[in-house]
């Protein structure tokens, strides 16, 4: 399996479901998809393996169709992190600072080199989020996190741009509070990152065409 095939297929298929190509109703075929994209069957039956785990797309008859986050989905899940992530930053001043130190060089080299080609800056966001969760040493507020990041984690740097650097300077932020001890900042800090995220997300979906009823 060529993977990086399977992030391309995936990227192009939610930007068809982002700028309305793809419809909230329509099929996810992959023959058709396969032809439109110009490749093979395996790549796009990874991605839409993808699209469904997170959410995109629900089964219907004997179909895999397309859906789409409505707004109030969005605020929910962001509403939900921001409590619960928040929470966990604040008991994450024990974290070892060798482990900091580690993240603090990913989120620069993401800063200096650009998100990279095969989801580095997505390994990197995950694995500092899970850093901060797993303090809470609880596996359902772990796997709860988990579970609601990858409802939106289609959002990326492809499709918000000018959230990319924000973010890591966000994260450094974060990084920095944590480092220090300071709970209560780092609490501030990663609530202010949610909301951020949360914003940029309603931003892009508002320009998507013909948004499902609330």
């Amino acid at each position: 399996m060529n993977q990086p095939l399977a992030q391309q297929a995936y990227g192009k298929i939610i930007e068809m479901i982002l700028s309305g190509t793809l419809m909230p109703g329509d099929a996810l075929q992959e023959a058709k998809l396969g032809e439109t994209l110009d490749m093979s069957r395996t790549p796009v039956r990874e991605a839409i393996k993808r699209i469904e785990a997170e959410g995109l797309a629900e089964q219907d008859g004997r179909f895999l169709k397309v859906r789409t986050l409505t707004t109030a989905e969005v605020e929910e899940i962001f509403f939900l992190r921001g409590v619960l992530e928040s929470y966990c930053i604040r008991q994450a001043t024990s974290v070892p600072v060798t482990v900091l130190d580690e993240l603090e060089k990913r989120v620069r080299h993401l800063q200096r080199h650009g998100p990279g080609e095969e989801d580095e800056q997505r390994r990197v966001d995950d694995d500092l989020h899970r850093t901060f969760a797993l303090s809470s040493r609880s596996e359902v507020m772990v796997s709860t996190i988990a579970d609601l990041r990858r409802r939106t984690c289609m959002f990326d740097h492809s499709n918000l741009p000018h959230r990319f650097l924000k973010s890591c300077e966000e994260h450094l932020e974060m990084l920095d509070a944590v480092r220090a001890g300071d709970a209560e900042r780092a609490g501030i800090l990663m609530a202010e990152h949610i909301t951020h995220a949360r914003d940029a997300i309603l931003e892009r979906l508002a320009l998507s065409p013909e948004r499902p009823a609330e």
